[in-house]
């Protein structure tokens, strides 16, 4: 009987890397590491969808009405982007974040369930 596979979304948050001020050299190694990465999950068929990098800028509505300038203030860290992945089961799903560049970076990968 074959095992049904789920989504699991892997959402990538960052404290401190700023592409900014990196050098060109760096964000292309960068760059590199990153496709090399989610290529190896392609390959194992596992890759859903990958989602684009997001922009540091942004607003959050919070239930009380109250506006706040980015999605980071409180958390201090940026949601950089996210890739929508099909495993087994959420073990699983946490084992494909291994190799991730975001990890060396000094960031952590969220592993969620889709319904």
């Amino acid at each position: 009987m074959k095992t049904k596979m789920r989504e699991f979304i892997l959402l990538f948050r960052q404290p401190s890397f700023d592409y900014s001020i990196a050098s060109p050299i760096e964000v292309q190694a960068l760059s590199k590491r990153w496709k090399n990465w989610w290529k190896n999950i392609e390959a194992q068929g596992k890759l859903e969808s990958r989602g684009p990098r997001l922009d540091n800028e942004g607003k959050v509505l919070k239930s009380s009405g109250i506006i706040t300038d980015r999605s980071f203030v409180e958390i201090r860290e940026i949601l950089e982007s996210f890739i929508i992945v099909k495993a087994k089961n959420l073990e699983n799903a946490v084992t494909l974040t291994h190799g991730c560049p975001e990890l060396d970076q000094g960031g952590n990968i969220e592993v969620r369930p889709v319904y």
